[in-house]
């Protein structure tokens, strides 16, 4: 049985586990690789650079089912509920990763830019902390951005 759920749902969102039996990597690569619109401004303050091929696409696919198999986090491909403006697309990723000895989780997110600015970051970051203080009874959630990005800033303090 796994810790973390396959799926979730948030009141606009839909969240989908990120795992190589059950997710395309090429529906990812399309919207994170190199040329793909707006690629540059989204991953400019990300850990990660634009995917070159799809091979690197299935690789992260490959090593985040990984790690939900191994109960160490959840990665979810995110999605707009019916109702939403472009419900059902791939709108990114979210990810849950757990230090179980520090009972510290650490949250990661990132989004196309047509999803920008409609309050899907702080919605994602509510229903992972819950998960992590209510389900797995953590004790910490961390939340880190690069000090010059200034509306990650803003979106963690609120």
């Amino acid at each position: 049985m796994a810790l973390f759920p396959s799926a979730a749902e948030s009141p606009h969102l839909r969240y989908e586990l990120v795992h190589p039996e059950s997710f395309d990597p090429y529906e990812m690569y399309e919207h994170a690789r190199e040329g793909a619109p707006d690629i540059e401004e989204i991953t400019t303050w990300m850990t990660w650079d634009p995917y070159a091929h799809p091979k690197e696409t299935a690789e992260f696919v490959d090593f985040v089912g990984e790690e939900f198999d191994d109960d160490e986090g959840v990665t979810f491909a995110i999605r707009p509920r019916d109702g939403e403006d472009g419900a059902g697309e791939f709108a990114g990723g979210c990810r849950l990763s757990v230090d179980w000895d520090r009972r510290r989780a650490g949250l990661g997110v990132w989004l196309r830019k047509p999803f920008w600015g409609r309050g899907y970051s702080g919605e994602r970051a509510r229903t992972l902390a819950a998960l992590a203080f209510d389900v797995l009874d953590l004790e910490v959630v961390c939340v880190t951005h690069d000090p010059d990005n200034e509306k990650s800033g803003r979106a963690i303090e609120k």
